[in-house]
Parts: structure tokens; C-alpha cells; sequence
């Protein structure tokens, strides 16, 4: 744990307001309690103050004097998150990046962007599309989260099959440290081995090492064309297995995303709308992309066979974009309309492709052993499912009794698998104390020393990613 903090006193927040300004130092109740929560089940944390900075300089000052001072600091995003990574389980200072919201450059000679990172993740994708180039990373919560949560999360999404995730495309950052230092990593470059990679060091790193104010990401062209293709299975393997097969057929959709009949039908109850095949045990949804448009096509008419031959129920396939919003906005809204049924649990296991049939299977396994209620979705292509487990008619004794060992037998067999307990969601508050079954006790010294350097007295996000000692 970390050590005692100071506590905020009134010449604290008279000096906050001396850097930020008075409009961005904020102490309202009501206002304290909604940066006190994120996306994370029902927890709330609230903060002692809220500050928003504008500027570097203003991180960096607010970050210096914190520091002095001893008081904790959680820097906060879109508060999008599903592993508690924002909540200032401490009090103190709740830094939001909201106001850090500038589209800097679009660099088309380079292929890059320059952005800060309160920008929303979809309003930056819109923005690189209208001068013809993409930025893929594809957060289900795209319409909300930040760029730099992202960041701080190394965030997936759909696309990661085939254009990867957000690590993938960070080149370069401004940083400022947990004592106020402003650093510079990488540039507009490709290729850099100029000593550590401090860039790729902070990706992932869920706020735990420093606050992240200037980002330089790679784009690539925009491809010109995609095609959507919903495909309904009657059982929840042969939806696994016909995706591996349609890898072997030298094909790799740019998405390809599985859910279960539960959480079809969760989506039709939430949104009030009937979907194709929801009695189906599972659906895959996949998207192909490209500039060759007639390719795409003979892709498609592959696809359609390998999934046939493997037992689906139908192919259908979106014909215009109309209809390809209608299938991804059910997509993204299953998240949404699970969690709206009771309390839940949400796991994000990761194993390695090949093994997804088995993960399927042992989901099963496990749900009914303990005899909870699971509902599962994910991305199918790179082996990410989440994994919700709801309350349902458990009585308080009973949800706190089942949970922690069927999340312990989940994890310990996703490990078995050559998988590891978060694929995208990150360790945050609520999933640290599963971190050993991943990780060796080593590597967890490593990392703790590794924290010890960047924040030595252990301001920054303290009590997230790392298990208490």
C-alpha cells in the first residue's frame, strides 16, 4: 500500500486555482462524485478536488507542487474505463486531461497526427478521414473515450486483428512526471533504437508513471471499401472453430467479433429492437477491407463457404453502409445492454487464437459449476472475450463467496491456455489482486521498481496495476 498522504487544505486549493485558474479547480460535491466513478460496476471514489489543466506548463506545476505536498493525484480521461484505472481510490486530486483537447496537426506528408489527449477517440478518426487517412484503434466506447486513456490502457478494439492496437501506432509523447519534469520520447520517426523506448514504456502503463500531454500517432490511407458479414451458429464452437478455418482459407478480416445468444437478446431488450437470428447459440460478426472492391467480394463468397461448411445457419451480408452501422451499433452496444441487467463482473480474458474453442468451453464449464450466470462477447480474432458474470438472483453472501474463486479458477486456466487475465481492459483497482497468477513474483519486482523510479514517493494513480504488498 502506499504510504499516508497528506491531506488538501485551503491554501492547497488556494494555489491549485493560482495554476489552473478558479473555473478549473473544482470542489462541488455533486461534481466530486461523478469524477469519484468510471465505466467500473458501481464503485465510487470521489476525489477531495478536481483539476482540469490547459497547457504542459499547468500539468506539469500542479504535478510539482502535488509532489511537495504528498497529495495523491489520479489523472482521469473519459472515464470510460472497466478496471477502476481512474478512480481516486486515495482522495486528493482528480487531474482531468478534458481540457488538453487540441487535433495539433494532421501531418499528410508523414502520415501522422499530432493531438492531445482529451480529444475523443472517434472525433480524431473523423477528422484524419475527411483527408483520406485512418487511424484504426477502435474502442467499443469510441464516441466517448480519450486518446490518452487509450493510451494509458493500450486500448484494442474490434480492428486489432488486423491493424493491431494502440501501441501500434504511438511514435512519440510529451510526459510529465509524478515531480513535475516534462519529458520528450520519440518523434515523427519510424524507426528510432536511440536507447530505451520510453515511448512504449508509458503505453499501457495506466497513468501509474506519468501524465501524457502531447502524442504523435501514426495513419495510413483510408481503405476505400469494406463489406460486413453477420454469420449465426448454432453452437458456440462451431463459431470458434469456422474462424480458424477461415485463416487458413488466407484471409484476415479486419474484424472479427463473437457473441453469444445471451447477449443478442440482452441488445434486443435494452434497444427495443429484434435482430436476425438472435435464438442462434452465437453469431460471428467479420468485416473485410481494402481498394480492390472485387476482391473483397470473392473474400466475402470464401468466408460464406468456410463458415457453411462449418455449420452456420446463414450468411448475411450488409449490403450498403446503412446497414453495416445498424450491425457494428449492435456490436458496441452489447457492452451497454449486459451490464444494464443486474450487477455484474466483467472479465477480460486473452488467450492466443487457437485456442478461443477451448476458452468457449471452459467458460461453460466453469458457470455451471459455480451455477452463476455468464454472458460472453468479444473480439474472436485476437482472442479476446469478456467474460460477464451477473448476480442475477444471488443473495449478497452468495455473489461475494462464488465470485472471487470462479474469477481465480477462470484466470488460472485462461493462464494454462498461454493466455493472461486482461487482453485491453488493464489491471486497474479491481483486477491487481489476480496479477500473481499471471506474473511471476520477479517480473512484479521488476515492475514495482520500475514504478519506484518514475514516482518514488507514490502519487501517480497509487493503489492501481501493482498488488499490494
Amino acid at each position: 500500500m502506499p504510504p499516508p498522504f497528506a491531506t488538501l487544505t485551503v491554501d492547497d486549493l488556494v494555489y491549485l486555482r493560482r495554476i489552473c485558474g478558479n473555473d478549473d479547480v473544482i470542489c462541488d460535491i455533486d461534481e466530486l462524485k461523478i469524477y469519484g466513478s468510471d465505466e467500473t460496476e458501481d464503485l465510487n471514489y470521489p476525489p477531495e478536488v478536481i483539476v482540469k489543466p490547459r497547457t504542459t506548463e499547468q500539468v506539469a506545476a500542479v504535478m510539482k507542487y502535488c509532489c511537495e505536498r504528498n497529495l495523491p493525484v489520479t489523472p482521469r480521461g473519459g472515464g470510460t474505463g472497466l478496471s477502476g484505472g481512474a478512480l481516486p481510490v486515495f482522495g486528493g486530486v482528480c487531474l482531468s486531461v478534458e481540457k488538453l483537447n487540441k487535433i495539433i496537426e494532421i501531418d499528410r506528408d508523414n502520415l501522422m497526427v499530432v493531438v492531445q489527449p482529451g480529444v475523443v477517440t472517434q472525433t480524431l478518426q473523423e477528422a484524419v478521414e475527411e483527408v483520406g487517412l485512418f487511424y484504426p484503434p477502435d474502442p467499443a466506447s469510441r464516441g466517448s473515450c480519450f486518446i490518452g486513456g487509450n493510451l494509458a490502457e493500450n486500448s484494442g478494439g474490434p480492428r486489432a486483428l488486423k491493424y493491431g492496437v494502440t501501441k501500434d501506432y504511438v511514435l512519440g509523447m510529451t510526459a510529465v512526471l509524478p515531480d513535475g519534469e516534462i519529458i520528450t520520447t520519440g518523434g515523427k520517426l519510424l524507426k528510432n533504437v536511440t536507447g530505451y523506448n520510453l515511448t512504449q514504456l508509458l503505453v499501457g502503463s495506466e497513468g501509474t508513471l506519468a501524465i501524457i500531454t502531447e502524442i504523435i500517432l501514426k495513419l495510413i490511407p483510408n481503405p476505400q471499401y469494406r463489406k460486413t458479414l453477420l454469420v449465426p451458429f448454432g453452437d458456440l464452437e462451431q463459431a470458434a472453430v469456422a474462424l480458424t478455418k477461415i485463416f487458413f482459407a488466407r484471409i484476415v478480416p479486419c474484424a472479427a467479433e463473437f457473441m453469444e445468444r445471451a447477449a443478442i437478446k440482452a441488445a434486443e431488450d435494452k434497444f427495443e429492437k429484434s435482430y436476425p437470428h438472435a435464438d442462434a447459440a452465437a453469431q460471428l460478426l467479420l468485416e473485410v477491407d481494402g481498394n480492390d472492391e472485387r476482391l473483397l467480394e470473392d473474400q466475402c463468397e470464401k468466408i460464406a463457404e468456410v463458415c457453411t461448411e462449418c455449420g452456420a445457419l446463414d450468411v448475411l451480408i450488409a449490403e450498403n453502409k446503412a446497414r453495416q452501422d445498424e450491425i457494428w451499433a449492435l456490436r458496441r452496444g452489447v457492452g451497454e445492454a449486459v451490464k444494464s441487467i443486474c450487477p455484474y463482473k466483467e472479465e477480460d480474458t486473452v488467450v492466443p487464437r487457437a485456442q478461443l474453442p477451448k476458452l468457449v468451453r471452459l467458460i461453460g464449464e466453469i458457470s455451471k459449476r459455480y451455477q452463476l450466470t455468464t454472458i460472453s462477447y468479444g473480439h474472436a480474432g485476437d482472442g479476446n472475450i469478456h467474460v460477464n458474470i451477473l448476480k442475477k438472483d444471488l443473495t449478497d453472501d452468495e455473489w461475494e463467496n462464488k465470485l472471487p474463486s470462479a474469477i481465480t479458477e477462470l484466470f488460472q486456466q485462461v493462464v494454462e491456455l498461454g493466455g493472461t487475465i486482461s487482453g485491453e481492459h488493464g489491471i486497474g483497482w479491481v483486477q491487481k489482486r489476480y496479477l500473481p497468477l499471471a506474473l511471476k513474483p520477479e517480473e512484479l519486482r521488476l515492475m514495482r521498481k520500475i514504478k519506484d523510479v518514475f514516482d518514488p514517493r507514490g502519487i501517480l494513480n497509487p493503489g492501481k496495476l501493482l498488488p499490494d504488498e
